[in-house]
């Protein structure tokens, strides 16, 4: 059985150690962090892509277990007026329903699921570098140890090592132009909020989305252009001083936004939308990147989670189905670079023209998207065919 080598223990690294478990391969996964690894406590929506992803690999059912389910969308101005309504994902089949959930409770879900199969885990392992052979490929970690296997898989988010050993060339994450806030309201849920529904505000100063939970909390982000946060704000600035910010953006518009960020305490937080150029090097002969070290776009289309479990599929399937390693990691490009990429290109659109919206064009609020938008998150016969378990991944 191949050695496998999966750094990052993060939603992607640990989505492709259970794939590539299931795929009879033994995978070990690094992680940096001490523990359980850092996270802002954002939230995030699975469309029915990443939901059919997970399924492949045994995982649907905890994960949506710790989320709860969205069926529907709608859109409104800046005047409160609704613009559309339409339904989300696949709503007649439990486990293909759109899941809301924080991204810490997808990470944990995956995680138990990982400990449960007898994966190994080693926490406190941040990688350094990367020495590659014909024979195989190590890992060298900063407190001195190493591992060698036969492949090893980048699964280390946006600041990825892998990514700076593969392509030293490689400049990095770029600032997408927009502050992305997050917060959880205890205050009422708004009058308009219905069970299951998201609710995206084409605000005159932000994007705006906001959904309630089961337990009456409301669920929000709001994508603000302008100037990236400092590293000094990131430490200085407060969760109140933050809202204080948010409100005036807010104020101008007859929507409820306002009301949702006042009543937001001290779970409020402000990251920057971040995204990598297409066209990056995503494999050599023994390494190879999945999720965000890959094809990491801005937050606009919501479909970075997904993206990341469609890749985990799709990379044991390659694994399992070519003939040679080289084979199988030439076939997973050919099968998620186009789709990853296009995926990249809507959400830098959205995120330039500042439109709120859960998914890419088509599932959202885009009535009569272009030909070349196709959505992310619309599983058709084709990604239905890449994401199947059982069927053969084919060679072009």
């Amino acid at each position: 059985m191949t050695r496998i080598l999966v750094i990052g223990g993060g939603i992607a690294g640990a989505a492709a150690a259970l794939a590539l478990h299931k795929a009879g391969y033994e995978p070990t996964v690094y992680e940096a962090h001490p523990d359980t690894g850092a996270d802002i406590g954002a939230f995030l929506t699975l469309a029915s892509n990443g939901m059919r992803a997970l399924a492949q690999f045994d995982a649907a059912e905890p994960v949506a277990r710790a989320g709860f389910p969205i069926t529907g969308m709608n859109v409104v101005d800046e005047s409160g007026t609704e613009l559309a309504a339409m339904p989300l994902g696949e709503p007649d089949h439990p486990l293909t329903r759109y899941r809301c959930l924080r991204r810490a409770e997808l990470a944990t879900a995956l995680r138990a699921e990982v400990r449960q199969r007898g994966i190994p885990v080693r926490h406190a392992a941040r990688l350094r570098t990367v020495t590659e052979t014909a024979t195989d490929i190590t890992a060298h970690f900063a407190d001195g140890s190493s591992a060698s296997g036969e492949l090893l898989i980048g699964a280390d988010g946006l600041h990825s090592a892998v990514r700076r050993w593969l392509d030293p060339s490689d400049a990095g994450p770029g600032y997408a132009g927009q502050r992305v806030f997050y917060g959880y309201s205890t205050a009422a849920p708004p009058p308009s909020a219905a069970p299951e529904r998201i609710t995206m505000v084409r605000g005159s100063a932000a994007a705006f989305g906001y959904l309630v939970s089961p337990a009456g909390e409301t669920f929000w982000f709001a994508r603000v252009p302008g100037a990236p946060v400092s590293a000094e704000e990131t430490a200085e600035v407060t969760p109140g001083q933050w809202r204080e910010r948010l409100l005036p953006l807010l104020r101008p518009d007859r929507t409820e936004t306002a009301g949702i960020v006042a009543g937001t305490g001290e779970e409020l937080m402000v990251t920057n939308a971040l995204h990598l150029s297409p066209g990056l090097r995503w494999h050599t002969g023994r390494a190879v990147l999945i999720g965000d070290a890959a094809h990491a776009a801005s937050p606009a289309t919501g479909q970075g989670a997904s993206m990341a479990l469609e890749d985990a599929v799709v990379l044991a399937k390659a694994l399992r189905d070519a003939p040679t390693r080289a084979a199988a990691l030439a076939r997973y490009e050919l099968h998620r670079r186009p789709r990853t990429e296009r995926n990249m290109a809507v959400s830098a659109q959205l995120t330039a023209n500042r439109a709120p919206g859960p998914t890419a064009p088509r599932d959202s609020e885009q009535p009569a998207p272009r030909d070349s938008e196709r959505p992310a998150s619309r599983v058709d016969e084709e990604l239905l065919h890449l994401l199947t378990w059982e069927t053969p991944l084919p060679d072009a």
